[in-house]
């Protein structure tokens, strides 16, 4: 049995809730814990005809055996949580950190009006800086004194710590990538805090010595959005034309195309602990992988791709996304 991170390896958007989604259908954790900053971060997850876009709850929600839990760093928005756990029908499986900071209104206005959040970082406007910067003057409300997250409250760590003595599987579910890492990011352009594997493991309270596997997810073309450097980043003009357009899952601002980094895929790599590396969006490179699920069927074209990366990155990429469905994905976990 066994405790996994999966982190973003460049700045978000890299499809983590697709990956988290499939590996939680195939490895049967009976805990799924998010760790990161807060409902800034959106996860989208598609199966066949439905398609979610989580900012609480984590994604890996689509997987009905696991309990769903959001760890102690976590920030949370009560509003927010209470839309998604009505929308996905999940109240008897999502639980709360008592100590979990609470962004309050006051928090989202602070954070709109802040020419230097808004404009120049280019903040989603959720309260998440200001809220943390309220944690951080020991201001801030927690979870455990907002009455209407009552039902919800219990001691994450403890729980996940119990469940991995009894020898069962933990899918720790990190938010954003390592490049808007407060501390490894570009800074200023960045978010409220760290948003490496060892902070996900932090976030949730779990030591260093439990975790087993570091699962890092990288996009064929990387995407930004808002403001802050991109040195891959190609025209909108020649994205277009390649039929790459995007849009953020909370902002729905439209994404920033860039080609594959492999300088920065290999600093986050050995920042996170990368143990297996996933790719998706191989079906970009070459449209002909579109939603195969056999590795043997990938094109020259993918198949050198991929093995440039996976110098790039110094680990092996053992999960490749080939199409936004949960279904669309090559798993060669087991052949390593």
């Amino acid at each position: 049995m066994s405790c996994t991170i999966i982190v973003g390896g460049f700045f978000g958007d890299e499809g983590k809730g697709k990956i988290v989604a499939h590996i939680a259908h195939q490895d049967h954790p009976t805990i799924i814990s998010r760790g990161g900053v807060g409902p800034n971060a959106g996860h989208t997850v598609k199966m066949g005809e439905k398609e979610f876009g989580v900012r609480m709850v984590p994604s890996g929600f689509v997987y009905p055996k696991a309990r769903l839990m959001i760890g102690t760093g976590v920030l949370v928005d009560p509003r927010v949580l209470a839309h998604e756990v009505e929308t996905l029908g999940v109240a008897d499986r999502v639980f709360v950190d008592g100590r979990c900071t609470v962004i309050d209104e006051a928090h989202i206005q602070r954070d709109k009006s802040s020419d230097h959040l808004a404009k120049t970082i280019g903040s989603t406007g959720s309260g998440c800086g200001p809220a943390n910067a309220d944690r951080v003057m020991r201001v801030a409300r927690q979870a455990k004194n907002v009455p209407e997250l009552a039902p919800y409250i219990i001691d994450v760590p403890q729980e996940i710590n119990n469940a991995l003595d009894r020898n069962e599987n933990v899918i720790l579910e990190g938010t954003q990538g390592f490049g808007i890492s407060l501390y490894f990011g570009t800074y200023p352009f960045v978010t409220s805090k760290d948003t490496s594997a060892s902070q996900i493991a932090a976030d949730n309270g779990v030591g260093p010595t439990r975790i087993d596997d570091v699962v890092v997810v990288f996009k064929a073309y990387p995407t930004r959005v808002g403001e802050g450097p991109f040195s891959t980043e190609m025209e909108r003009k020649v994205s277009d034309s390649m039929g790459i357009q995007e849009f953020g899952t909370v902002t729905h601002r439209q994404r920033r195309i860039g080609k594959w980094d492999g300088s920065m895929a290999r600093y986050s790599a050995m920042i996170n602990g990368c143990t297996q590396a996933a790719i998706t969006g191989i079906d970009r490179i070459d449209k002909a992988c579109f939603g195969i699920t056999e590795y043997s069927k990938l094109t020259k074209k993918a198949l050198d791709f991929l093995e440039q990366a996976e110098q790039d990155i110094g680990c092996q990429i053992t999960l490749i996304s080939t199409g936004p469905d949960v279904a669309n994905i090559i798993d060669i976990r087991d052949q390593v």
